[in-house]
């Protein structure tokens, strides 16, 4: 058996735009996703017990077919991050089952090899998507996304005409964030589309989305500096942003407002549409009570540099 883990995630700034090319960053977090892997003799695919399906696990199923993996498997999965909460729940077991895949073959590639396998995975079951939540599961840490190419570069991602330079982004490390869960839960896809849709046929809306790219390329200089209060006033204003693109929801901005009191800032985090909320602070205690009497889910996070790992591999164990 091969078991892999990869973290989930957070966008400080810029979802949504970053699929059309805008700058974004996004932080691992310490909740993980585990991916067990192995041969399976009852000739059929299982995932958690259950036959595998395009329908409940599309992102297993296209990993198995990127690693090309043809024999019958009994694939196990278990996670600390909540599922369609924008905690990157998709992108985690993505990168967390290509990584236990490729050691079943006895293969180790690098970073960047199941980076792209994992972005090109998550275009195809979502329809549409920008590789920072792939590649920020996969090197852990913070990661910035460009269209132009920064310093501490790690690679470079196309698709349809857009490009992606992938960064190692820079944050303070005493950077303190609760998130908060609505309970709602938001399928990334859907909510893409409906922002494309927007776009397509509306110039507010591409005005709506530029302006994110501006409030991201300030938030970075703000991030770098160690600014958190105007950090904190950058993410109001994203979220103020996302909610004209309509991809907030109401509980999400009853938690963001609560939050106001104790914290530098918040926003939504991820597709939108529900699932969870972000706060910058220094009184994560307090944020975390109101979020909790305000009917969310809190949790303190703090960020890791661990992305993809391998936890236990028993193939060459006699």
């Amino acid at each position: 058996m091969v078991t892999c883990s990869a973290p989930g995630k957070v966008i400080l700034f810029g979802e949504h735009a970053v699929v059309y090319g805008k700058t974004a960053v996004a932080v691992a977090i310490d909740r993980r996703l585990y991916c067990s892997v192995e041969r399976s003799d009852d000739g059929q695919t299982r995932v958690n017990g259950h036959p595998i399906s395009e329908t409940y696990h599309g992102y297993t199923v296209e990993a198995i077919r990127k690693v090309d993996i043809r024999e019958p498997l009994n694939i196990t999965t278990s996670s600390d991050i909540y599922s369609g909460a924008g905690l990157g729940s998709s992108a985690a077991v993505t990168i967390a089952t290509l990584g236990a895949l490729h050691r079943l073959k006895g293969e180790a590639p690098e970073e960047e090899d199941v980076a792209r396998q994992g972005f090109h995975i998550e275009c195809k079951v979502q329809g549409s998507a920008s590789p920072i939540d792939t590649s920020t599961c996969t090197h852990g840490g913070a990661i910035l996304v460009s269209s132009k190419k920064l310093r501490n570069f790690l690679w470079k991602m196309e698709r349809g005409g857009t490009s992606w330079n992938v960064h190692e982004g820079s944050v303070p490390g005493d950077m303190t964030l609760v998130v908060g869960y609505t309970g709602v839960h938001a399928p990334t896809s859907p909510l893409v589309t409906r922002v494309r849709n927007f776009c397509a046929r509306n110039t507010f809306a591409r005005d709506m989305v530029n302006e994110i790219g501006e409030v991201v390329d300030e938030g970075c200089s703000a991030l770098e500096r160690g600014d958190l209060e105007r950090v904190g006033e950058l993410m109001n204003r994203n979220h103020k942003l996302l909610k004209i693109l309509g991809v907030s929801h109401p509980k999400l901005d009853s938690l963001v407002k609560a939050s106001g009191k104790y914290s530098y800032g918040a926003k939504l985090t991820g597709a939108g549409g529900g699932g969870s909320m972000i706060a910058l602070t220094d009184r994560p205690e307090k944020v975390a009570k109101i979020i909790s009497l305000r009917g969310g889910v809190p949790f303190v996070s703090g960020l890791t540099h661990k992305g993809l790992s391998l936890e236990k591999d028993m193939i060459n164990i006699q």
